[in-house]
């Protein structure tokens, strides 16, 4: 027996290298001993004269795709071999993290373009620092048999490869080369070179159904105005924003890019960044209305040989019907997507789950998640102090936006967007994804948690489960969800949350949307609020934002300009409506409120045709002068700088009115006037409660806070207040499970 020691490794250190690396780090400290990965992440057993700077090296030189959380050592006496070898896997369980998809790797990238390498020109070449992993694992353990790889067997040289650990492509799972691996083709096909034949219908002007790792795409040459309505006519997608692939040199032309938007896009997750446009020599019909473009850079093989082939952007939006979820097998491409798609670039590679690309963007104050999915999921995040001793806890999030988060041992691991779940095909998701992720995170709830709204799906399920059920207010979740990610503790005090999105359901019965919230992960006040109205026709208020402006405007005794900016539609019956209450329940909703001023800006009764598309207008429209923000002081302190606790809207209406008709204001000065109103009118509030000693720091969460202006104008209204954002997870309600997990944990641990 020899004195050594032993050191656990916690983590996301499976699935990407990280036993070839500990060996090869042993054999440059001359160490004896063994790696191995058990259920906790990784276990060394170590002997030698640098241990020491042996055990430095594993955190400070980690590989690319590893997340070191822990690396603990204690004095073992052990046998050690002759040398350091990688041992087998010992034990069952799933307590160490999945690895999420990566991008691919320079190493990768170098291959497929080198004529001399045996992978040149090939799709699917990946190691262990890049390529599917989350898309293609079907159970674990994560070996090749658990994955869609199982059916192709490996070559001699893959297989060498796989089996020698100072090859960096040890263990890899997906491991292939044309010899062994998936193939790629075209439908219909002329019997050549599929990237060629694919690039040539691209060129042509017409649409490809392209198979990626989470689900299938349809592009279109981003240059060509014609083949971008043309998807837009039969896609039946109006005005919603195509995502774009391209190049860092292509995006960085047609682009603002800051070292930090970068860096962002390069990461190896690879999301889709909202960027500023920086000419308008692409078509308009790629953002209708929007000034920013969603760029992401290609980030697995075949992406790449495209792109080569076509030298130019291309439009790379999900390949799906109208509120169905992204489509994910051949066959079912072949069905769905044959109206839209002139070809068909596939691949025999099966995809095991389905996942969106993330959408992401960066603001003054770092990164804002808009939707977390393809190669951030299914990372965990730490839970703060205070819930170590909570027990296993799965939440399943809100209606829209759903994504179902999962809680043990510590950790909080947020799954992926899934979407509306009215949809069937999308609550099939919901329910593989809560099948799938209490498999790889080997967890057992002893509690679930829900939205408050009983009619919510995600509500009913949770009544089947058996097990305590936590019904959490839906501004609460999400105060919560922003606490949580900050790792704010259990009892670090109460904060004030502004709380601003679209609806959910009050405790008092009715619905919510614009709130300052003063409470913790125990429970809450509602201490403010925007004044309600009604939302006339129900869910067709979010559709049609003219009669979230009616209401506005009559409710300020404006209903002679209501009668002229709105004179096409039904106003006597909307109003019967509002007066009755009919299917019209009221609502403080402040993104119903950003609907109805776009309404009245543009004097538009355009029904969106997606969700957010007026207030992401509206947001575009806005430009920021010295004068529009004096003007939206000037709005706001008409209101009274001593505020009640009901936010009243007649004199912003009253003044927008007037300075558009009288006061010769421009519309983006009147939009810019409109956020600062409402941030005074909310950080005011917020900000007394931190004066006066009952919060501790102020909270931003909730959807409109998607809106950057808005976010950074809050921030600057809350001056020296510790504020606390979303930088990790959406502040929509696709963060809304993490919130609803918190809640209950927290009433776990403080019976």
């Amino acid at each position: 027996m020899e004195t050594g020691v032993k050191i656990r490794v916690r983590g996301q250190v499976q699935g990407v290298g990280f036993r070839p690396f500990i060996w090869q780090l042993a054999q440059r400290f001359d160490l004896r001993g063994q790696v191995l990965n058990d259920p906790e992440g990784v276990l060394i057993f170590a002997c030698g004269d640098d241990t020491a700077r042996f055990t430095d090296a594993i955190r400070s030189e980690a590989p690319p795709l590893a997340r070191v959380d822990a690396v603990e050592t204690e004095p073992v006496q052990f046998e050690p071999g002759a040398g350091f070898e990688i041992a087998a896997s010992q034990g069952a369980g799933a307590e160490t993290r999945v690895t999420p998809d990566a991008a691919t790797c320079a190493a990768c990238l170098s291959e497929i373009r080198d004529p001399k390498d045996r992978r040149f020109g090939y799709a699917f070449a990946n190691c262990t620092h890049c390529g599917p992993r989350f898309t293609i694992l079907r159970a674990l353990p994560y070996d090749r048999a658990q994955t869609t790889m199982a059916p192709f067997e490996l070559c001699a040289e893959c297989q060498s490869e796989y089996d020698t650990p100072a090859d960096r492509r040890f263990h890899a799972q997906p491991v292939a080369c044309p010899k062994c691996g998936p193939r790629l083709w075209i439908e219909p096909g002329q019997g050549g070179d599929p990237l060629e034949e694919a690039a040539h219908v691209l060129r042509q002007g017409g649409v490809l159904a392209v198979k990626g790792l989470g689900g299938f795409h349809l592009a279109v040459d981003a240059t060509n105005s014609e083949a971008i309505s043309l998807l837009r006519q039969r896609k039946h997608r109006p005005a919603k924003p195509f995502a774009l692939m391209a190049t860092l040199e292509i995006v960085g032309a047609h682009s603002h890019l800051s070292d930090q938007e970068s860096a962002l896009l390069q990461e190896a997750a690879a999301p889709i960044v909202l960027l500023e446009r920086k000419s308008n020599d692409l078509p308009d019909e790629l953002a209708p209305g929007q000034s920013t473009l969603g760029w992401m850079l290609p980030y697995t093989p075949l992406h790449h040989l495209l792109l080569d082939k076509i030298q130019r952007p291309l439009v790379m939006t999900s390949g799906n019907l109208s509120g169905e979820p992204q489509v994910i097998g051949n066959d079912e491409a072949r069905d769905k997507l044959g109206a839209f798609a002139d070809a068909f670039l596939m691949h025999d590679r099966e995809i095991a789950r389905r996942l969106d690309d993330s959408v992401e963007r960066v603001t003054p104050h770092g990164r804002m998640v808009l939707r977390r999915a393809r190669g951030r999921v299914p990372g965990t995040l730490p839970l703060p102090q205070g819930f170590e001793d909570c027990p296993p806890i799965t939440a399943y999030g809100g209606q829209m936006k759903a994504a179902i988060c999962l809680i043990k041992n510590g950790q909080a691991l947020l799954g992926h967007h899934l979407g509306e779940l009215d949809e069937a095909l999308t609550w099939d998701a919901f329910c593989q994804a809560d099948r799938d992720y209490a498999e790889l995170f080997d967890q057992s709830p002893e509690i679930v948690a829900c939205d408050l709204h009983p009619e919510f799906r995600a509500s009913q399920y949770v009544q089947t489960k058996g097990v305590p059920v936590v019904p959490v207010q839906h501004h609460h979740a999400h105060l919560a969800a922003c606490l949580a990610e900050n790792g704010w503790p259990l009892d670090g005090g109460k904060v004030a949350g502004i709380i601003l999105d679209g609806i959910g359901l009050g405790t008092d019965g009715t619905v919510w949307g614009g709130e300052v919230l003063l409470g913790d992960y125990r429970g809450f006040e509602r201490r403010a609020w925007l004044k309600p109205a009604p939302l006339i026709g129900g869910d067709m208020a979010s559709r049609e934002p003219w009669r979230n402006a009616l209401v506005r405007l009559d409710g300020a005794g404006l209903s002679k300009w209501a009668d002229i900016l709105f004179a096409d539609q039904p106003l006597e019956i909307a109003r019967q409506a509002a007066a009755s209450g009919l299917n019209s329940p009221v609502c403080s909703s402040v993104g119903r409120l950003f609907d109805a001023v776009a309404a009245v800006l543009e004097n538009s009764t355009e029904a969106q045709s997606f969700e957010g598309q007026a207030a992401m207008r509206l947001e575009t429209l806005a430009q920021p002068s010295e004068a529009a923000e004096a003007l939206g002081i000037d709005w706001a302190k008409r209101t009274g700088h001593s505020p009640g606790p009901e936010i009243e809207t007649d004199v912003l209406f009253r003044r927008l009115i007037r300075d558009m008709t009288q006061g010769g204001q421009t519309r983006p000065t009147l939009a810019f006037a409109f956020h600062q109103w409402l941030v005074i009118q909310f950080a005011l509030r917020a900000l007394r409660l931190v004066r006066d000693g009952e919060a501790q720091a102020v909270v931003l969460s909730g959807g409109c806070f998607q809106n950057a202006l808005l976010l950074d104008l809050t921030v600057q209204a809350l001056g020296d207040v510790p504020v606390l954002i979303h930088t990790k997870t959406p502040a929509n309600d696709g963060g809304l499970a993490l919130g609803q997990a918190v809640v209950a944990a927290a009433k776990a641990v403080s019976r």
